[in-house]
């Protein structure tokens, strides 16, 4: 016995080894400019059973796991606007459940083309259907887009699969029980089960949380601790009653959406969010069985193409019917390019009823590896791959009557100016204006949320993402005298700029600053009108208030 394996008899060396390599793998990570997802990944594959055999505490690794996901998946429903889920419903329904269906139509044929049983296909084409909500949410948050629109239609289909999936489990437990209760019964009792959960949050979002929230909000280290309690119990009983943990957690989230204090919540959870996660793609590496895998490369190479290029074909081929465009289609279609960690769960139950063999789990596990990692990339430079598929993706797009701005308002196109970018500064700016009611304007942003509010206070909105390279085609400039850009982003300001110089444009462009080195750096792209925020506020404070009253 070597003395690494010594050492981790002991928890928390074999947990001070973990958080050793796994900063160590963040760091190479960060200078080879990879996610940290698949550095850990990786990492927990080489600690695993294959390379160092350094994992040993299983239990407890699983358990920070689980209540990462659970912080993770309240941290979602405490984002989510039930008002966005009404907006999104059909469409996330409709892509949801058709994909779902593509995937195990075609999967299952692709499995008997490559001499798998009928029975070893089904269960491949099923395990193919699911994608991972974890990895997808993780990826969306750190990218800042699980407020845009394909963010919240990516979700809202996550969502419906992970409803397909639990019934899955529901049949595939009673099958493991040998008839102790019936198939019908343990639908019935799970349905009931989660009627009651459903009433329960609704009941405590209603009369019991806000009154709660405002007494614990005196101590912001009481808050968080009943948040993180509030999400783990409801987690634990969405687990109990056979429902789903990640459902209970995230219903968790969303019984406080509308509190005052979910702003001061989240900013609280996310770094223990991101410290818990890690034990998850620790845990998912770890427990992947290499000598399994080594035999079904090849036709895990073939159901991977189908899962990385399938899958958001078939999103895009239903979005782009149901009228939204080819980019909101495309970004969305992304987030489902792999397989989830449930396809391997359920992987692990049809072996446990003798379904199907080791090699079919290694195949599905080889699948999960390969897609997950790859479909990471995709997502993280999914506005890059876009850019250069762009015109080969036409195809999937109507001409015109774009759902995005199905309501969108004909003076639109009257409007003297136009904001971009409608954070604190853009709606500022929108009330400053809304004071003097003969200039028109118009606001662009991406984020359903805020384009449903300024709908609600009859503003002129458009859905609009200065990342996209369309923008221009999409709203009403010609007329405009002024365009106001509050995103604080050097070089998509600049592309911005030259769009506009390059379709002749003639109005004033104003573009925004944070810090003193994006000013500098407009300046020397050669930018006039440059707002900067702070700096602004600071000196009409002086201005308005120091200098008169105290100098």
């Amino acid at each position: 016995m070597n003395w690494i394996s010594l050492l981790v008899q002991d928890p928390f060396f074999e947990f001070a080894i973990i958080l050793a390599l796994a900063a160590v793998f963040g760091i190479i990570g960060k200078i080879l400019k990879q996610p940290l997802i698949v550095m850990f990944i990786a990492l927990g594959v080489i600690m695993g059973p294959a390379v160092l055999d350094i994992v040993k505490s299983k239990d407890n690794i699983h358990l920070l796991a689980e209540i990462g996901i659970s912080v993770l998946l309240f941290i979602v429903g405490l984002k989510l606007d039930l008002r966005i889920i009404k907006s999104v419903g059909k469409i996330a329904l409709l892509t949801g459940m058709g994909q779902v269906i593509f995937t195990s139509f075609f999967g299952y044929f692709i499995g008997l083309a490559l001499g798998f049983s009928s029975l070893h296909s089904f269960y491949i084409a099923v395990a193919l259907t699911f994608s991972s909500t974890i990895i997808i949410v993780k990826l969306l948050s750190d990218k800042k887009e699980i407020d845009s629109l394909h963010g919240q239609i990516a979700i809202g289909f996550l969502i419906v699969q992970d409803i397909v999936v639990i019934l899955m489990m529901i049949v595939l437990s009673a099958i493991q029980k040998g008839g102790e209760t019936s198939l019908t019964q343990d639908i019935i009792r799970t349905l009931v089960a989660g009627s009651a959960l459903l009433a329960l949050t609704f009941i405590a979002m209603k009369w019991v949380l806000p009154k709660l929230t405002r007494y614990l909000a005196k101590s912001q280290e009481l808050l968080t601790l009943f948040s993180i309690a509030w999400a783990v119990s409801l987690a634990a009983t969405g687990e109990l009653i056979g429902f789903s943990g990640e459902v209970g957690a995230f219903l968790a989230g969303m019984s406080l959406a509308s509190s005052d204090f979910k702003e001061s919540i989240s900013s609280r959870l996310v770094s223990l969010r991101d410290f818990l996660l890690l034990f998850f793609f620790v845990s998912l590496g770890a427990n992947l069985d290499l000598s399994a895998i080594s035999s079904q490369i090849k036709p895990a190479l073939y159901f991977s193409f189908f899962v990385l290029v399938g899958n958001p074909i078939i999103v895009l081929i239903i979005m782009g019917l149901m009228g939204y465009r080819k980019r909101t289609a495309f970004l969305a279609g992304l987030t489902v390019a792999q397989i989830s960690e449930f396809s391997l769960i359920f992987a692990g139950l049809g072996l446990a009823v003798g379904h199907i063999t080791n090699e079919v789990v290694g195949l599905i596990t080889l699948v999960g590896l390969i897609t997950i990692g790859l479909s990471t990339y995709l997502i993280l430079y999914s506005h890059q791959i876009f850019n250069v598929l762009s015109p080969f993706l036409s195809i999937f797009q109507r001409k015109n009557n774009f759902t995005e701005n199905e309501d969108a308002d004909l003076e639109a196109a009257n409007c003297e100016v136009i904001i971009i970018g409608l954070g604190r500064f853009g709606n500022r700016l929108a009330e400053m204006l809304d004071e003097h009611s003969e200039i028109k304007y118009l606001g662009i942003d991406f984020d359903p949320g805020v384009i449903k509010a300024w709908k609600d206070k009859n503003r002129c909105i458009l859905y609009g993402d200065i990342d996209d390279p369309e923008l221009l085609e999409q709203i009403p400039y010609q007329n405009s005298k002024v365009i106001i850009c509050t995103v604080p982003d050097v070089q998509l300001s600049n592309q911005l700029f030259k769009d506009l110089k390059r379709n002749d444009y003639r109005g004033k462009v104003f573009v925004t600053a944070l810090t003193g080195g994006d000013y500098k750096a407009l300046k020397k792209l050669g930018f006039e009108n440059i707002l900067r925020p702070h700096y602004m506020a600071a000196s009409n404070f002086f201005n308005d208030y120091l200098k008169d009253k105290i100098i």
